[in-house]
């Protein structure tokens, strides 16, 4: 029978609650006076939170939890680093004082509040527990996706999905589990098939206040937690001055989540006893709260006056002793007396990730073998084109797979989503996970993919990858809510938990990334830099000029070209069905992990030129540079490279003029940019000029990251003029916009 609300506390919780407000206390007693003025976004007025993880991480190792995963802001960051995950004071010390060792290997590193951390657990009842503390960005609540989708990789790579073995924990601040739009994103979430966790503990260390801001110009709704009631998520109010009460919430949550796999919110309202961080003054803002909050005692203090006045004759005894423990035990923390680090055993996926290494710039030269073997390949491509006796597609879907089927068996050719399926298949035979979410991509946006089709008579899905004879992977595939940012954390998290899985995220149109754009800029291109932490996460952006306005044209190529350097993720804009295939399978047999950003085409779905024949799958590997197959070199006086459906455009005239002298080369990856396998193209055709052709304007696509990086040969560029929308919204504009580049191309 579990504890009643009303029961009093047992003196050993209560022994467990006073040396938990110690310890938290005591870290940032021991910081204020070590490190005077330093930046460390301090617990103080709500250490409380430090019973409170305790008290859910205990009661989670009762009832099934193995592992707990954090995600937090940055007030109280290293005190749970100390005082929950046992990093030890000499490790957090070390990053104070600049004398953390890098990786020499690579690494800018972040700031002390931003790194993660992973340490297994001995809990008073002997359980053992992973915790993991993901690594964040300063922007708030950024982090959230991650975690779930962290946590939802565990539990299918480790678990066998049994959520109960996995708990997500997010730690808010008031202000901005109310004020940032990604935490609604989460919460919707919580009950859809794609990112079900099991349910989240939601904790909110709410100090009435965000920077400077007063709670009342930072929300309308009553509460900071009122958003859960649009999933009918319990919240528990409780004040951090009573660290019985909060404990008792954190451990009636607890098993609430384990009972019922519901999201539970705990709003702690404490305070924050200095500015935002320690050298700000409040008083500039607060100045009345600020003067009460200095007279107002610490949760420790008002812990132990309440134990010395109200508790039985053994907690006064015990707060008295705990009283000389604290000082001497913050003495003995300035003395620096060394702390072992706690054991650690490394969990499977993360013995798959110590066994790669990070990239080096010859890995880029040339990429490895992708080739899947004829039979495999046979295998999956039956596979992909059939479906269950007692299965009725849509007729018109029948039509298109009849299709594929025919080009198959009369030219031996696949298309573009046959070339994509055949990947997901091929890893799926080896024994790898496959995971795609992004807005209608079951069916996909431009209905070509068709990875799952519908039972016209009853609507019963059937998913064409399911099938696979032999196959020990699963081909997991989600059409996801309406978001970008929150979903497109969840996947990069997915990736983070598990290497051996290909996660892809699809735009609906490739500008839509923008929607995500937080999750790019701090964790896609800067995480393996800042955190150290390798990702293999694909984006998967429709991306060309077919005069559908200035929202559905451009990915911004431009903006992710920017933002490469040090070989910090892969940009590709494929055209072959093929190149496809070895693109997304270079990305797990690579012997390290890389994101994908690629442009995916749009028109050219259907297109013949992007059509593959078999042999091209069953050898070599991802081609960074085409050559043009028709050029007769002696006879070639212009060379024109691009990349992306602009090369259709081109091809077609040159094949239609009969154009000998003019050569096509394709771009197949922008990053890491192919110089050398271009520079040896430009010793072929020696004699020619070349040119960049793009149909982006001039500001945009991959022309200003060209002319700063590829500077080996001379090459005038032929685009669009710059403009400040990425595209007309006008057919008959974009009509002669585009006739003109090719008639620049074809008359220079």
């Amino acid at each position: 029978m579990e504890d009643k609300f009303s029961d009093p506390v047992p003196l050993d919780k209560q022994k467990r609650i006073l040396e938990k407000l110690n310890q938290g206390v005591m870290f940032e007693k021991f910081l204020h006076t070590k490190y005077v003025g330093q930046k460390r976004f301090s617990l103080e007025g709500g250490e409380t939170t430090i019973a409170a993880l305790d008290a859910i991480i205990n009661t989670a190792a009762g009832h099934d939890v193995q592992e707990v995963v954090i995600g937090m802001a940055h007030r109280g960051r290293l005190n749970v680093l100390a005082n929950i995950m046992g990093k030890t004071y000499e490790q957090i010390f070390s990053e104070f004082e600049g004398t953390a060792k890098m990786d020499q290997t690579m690494g800018s590193g972040d700031v002390k509040y931003h790194m993660g951390y992973g340490s297994e657990l001995q809990t008073p009842d002997n359980k053992t527990i992973h915790l993991k503390l993901m690594p964040n960005p300063s922007h708030l609540e950024a982090v959230d996706p991650v975690v779930v989708g962290f946590a939802r990789a565990k539990a299918d790579v480790m678990y066998k999905s049994d959520f109960d073995k996995i708990l997500p924990v997010l730690i808010h601040g008031d202000a901005s589990v109310a004020g940032q739009g990604i935490v609604y994103e989460v919460l919707q979430m919580c009950n859809l098939d794609g990112y079900y966790t099991g349910g989240t503990i939601h904790f909110v260390i709410n100090n009435q206040i965000g920077f400077t801001t007063d709670f009342d110009d930072a929300r309308s709704s009553d509460y900071c937690t009122s958003l859960a009631a649009a999933v009918q998520a319990p919240v528990l109010h409780c004040n951090g001055d009573d660290p019985e009460a909060v404990v008792k919430c954190a451990e009636i949550a607890t098993r609430f989540r384990q009972k019922f796999n519901s999201d539970v919110f705990i709003d702690m309202v404490c305070y924050r006893r200095h500015g935002h961080n320690e050298g700000d003054d409040p008083k500039f803002t607060q100045p009345h709260m600020y003067e009460l909050i200095e007279k107002h005692p610490n949760p420790r203090e008002v812990y132990v006056k309440y134990l010395l006045e109200n508790g039985e004759s053994d907690a006064r005894e015990l707060a008295k002793e705990m009283e000389k423990k604290f000082w001497a035990d913050l003495q003995e923390r300035l003395d620096d007396v060394k702390q072992n680090p706690l054991p650690y055993h490394y969990q499977q996926p993360e013995i798959w990730w110590k066994s790669l290494r990070h990239a080096t710039p010859e890995d880029f030269d040339q990429s490895p073998g992708t080739a899947i073997s004829g039979e495999n390949f046979n295998t999956v491509f039956k596979a992909l084109m059939k479906w269950p006796e007692d299965f009725k597609p849509l007729r018109k879907v029948e039509k298109i797979l009849q299709d594929k089927i025919k080009l198959f068996e009369t030219e031996r050719k696949v298309d573009w989503a046959t070339g994509e399926l055949m990947a997901y298949g091929s890893l799926v035979l080896e024994g790898k996970d496959v995971r795609m979410s992004g807005q209608d991509v079951r069916r996909g946006t431009f209905s070509h993919r068709h990875a799952v089709l519908r039972d016209e008579v009853n609507d019963k899905p059937y998913n064409r990858l399911s099938d696979i004879p032999g196959a020990k992977g699963e081909f997991r595939i989600y059409n996801s809510l309406l978001s970008e940012y929150g979903v497109l954390g969840f996947e990069y998290g997915y990736a983070l938990a598990n290497p051996n899985a290909l996660v892809l995220w699809e735009a609906q149109f490739g500008d839509f990334s923008n929607g995500g754009q937080i999750m790019i800029d701090q964790f896609i291109a800067a995480g393996e830099q800042k955190w150290n932490r390798m990702n293999g996460v694909a984006l998967l952006l429709p991306h060309g000029y077919e005069g559908q306005g200035p929202e559905h044209s451009s990915a911004r190529l431009e903006r992710f070209l920017q933002m490469c350097a040090e070989l910090n993720m892969v940009v590709t804009n494929i055209t072959t069905a093929s190149n496809l295939f070895h693109a997304l399978c270079r990305q797990l047999t690579w012997p390290f992990r890389k994101p994908l950003i690629n442009m995916s085409p749009k028109a050219n779905l259907r297109h013949p030129g992007a059509f593959s024949v078999v042999e091209e799958f069953t050898s070599g590997g991802f081609k960074e540079v085409i050559d043009d197959p028709r050029a007769e070199t002696p006879k070639v006086k212009k060379v024109f490279f691009c990349s992306g459906k602009i090369y259709f455009d081109l091809a077609e005239r040159q094949q239609k003029d009969d154009r000998k002298d003019i050569a096509l080369i394709r771009i197949e990856q922008l990053y890491p940019f192919p110089a050398k396998q271009l520079e040896e193209l430009y010793k072929k055709y020696s004699r020619a000029t070349w040119f960049w052709v793009q149909e982006e304007p001039q500001n945009m696509g991959a022309a200003t990251f060209l002319q700063t990086n590829f500077k080996s040969i001379n090459y005038g560029v032929i685009s669009r003029q710059p403009s400040a929308s990425t595209a007309t919204g006008f057919a008959k504009v974009h009509a002669q916009e585009q006739a003109e580049i090719i008639d620049t191309v074809f008359s220079i």
